[in-house]
């Protein structure tokens, strides 16, 4: 077998599990573990995943912090958010999580109907700040700079009181199996903690983030109700997640 067919095996198995286990990956492609071990560093080396003891994982994605963020607003993003912005009806709640990708999203909501955001970001709530019709909660907490979003017990329990129609929650990486997961323990305690008061939560995927993994996991891809990624991507990456039941909408 062929180096260069080796490593597409493995990235297959890598995108497919979440990880590669040499052992496991030597036994079903039949060849040795050394071979397959040579294999990671080679990759390693070349950025398409990170070693650890024993196998693999994917590259987590890089997380530059929010203002370096924000000066990068893609056409992508705004495609995702007003497919997201269109999502809400008259008289809702809806929860905007922090993020450039829900920026997109506020910047695109309606504005011919009356509605609610609630947000623990004050990047976000001012973002709204002359919007004609919504009405906008601002959840405050121990400020996290680095996504500009309120954390902590006291966030908790302001959130613990609201029951928003639609959660739309921001992540760093989404897994078929390993799930949706960001950088930071306490946000995603907060990310997790916010869909568990919503009646649905959505999240918005670009190619980047997809089957990538991040070191906290939030919740499983199957706990969301839909997930908005952007168009022209590989139906065989995508089926993975329709198998697990969500809606997808690509925009």
């Amino acid at each position: 077998m062929l180096t260069s067919q080796r490593k597409s095996l493995i990235l297959d198995m890598l995108r497919r599990e979440g990880q590669v286990v040499a052992k496991r990956a030597a036994e079903e492609f039949s060849l040795s573990e050394d071979t397959i071990r040579r294999d990671l560093r080679e990759m390693a080396a070349e950025g398409l995943l990170r070693r650890v003891h024993g196998g693999a994982m994917p590259i987590a994605p890089d997380l530059p912090d929010f203002s370096a963020r924000r000066a990068v607003s893609s056409d992508v993003k705004q495609r995702l958010g007003r497919a997201a912005a269109d999502m809400v009806k008259p008289g809702q709640t809806i929860f905007l999580d922090g993020g450039t990708s829900t920026a997109e999203i506020a910047r695109a909501l309606p504005r011919d109907f009356a509605f609610t955001v609630i947000t623990h970001s004050p990047t976000i709530a001012a973002e709204l700040e002359r919007h004609p019709t919504a009405d906008v909660i601002l959840i405050g907490g121990k400020l996290y700079k680095h996504s500009m979003v309120a954390t902590g017990a006291a966030a908790m329990n302001q959130i613990a009181l609201m029951r928003p129609d639609i959660f739309f929650l921001g992540v760093t990486a989404a897994h078929p199996v390993r799930g949706l997961s960001t950088g930071d323990f306490e946000e995603a305690a907060i990310k997790r903690h916010i869909a568990a008061c919503s009646a649905e939560t959505i999240t918005l995927v670009t190619e980047e983030k997809l089957d990538a993994v991040s070191p906290h996991v939030i919740m499983p891809v199957s706990a969301l109700s839909g997930m908005i990624v952007q168009e022209g991507i590989d139906e065989e990456r995508l089926a993975s997640y329709r198998a697990l039941g969500i809606a997808l909408l690509e925009a």
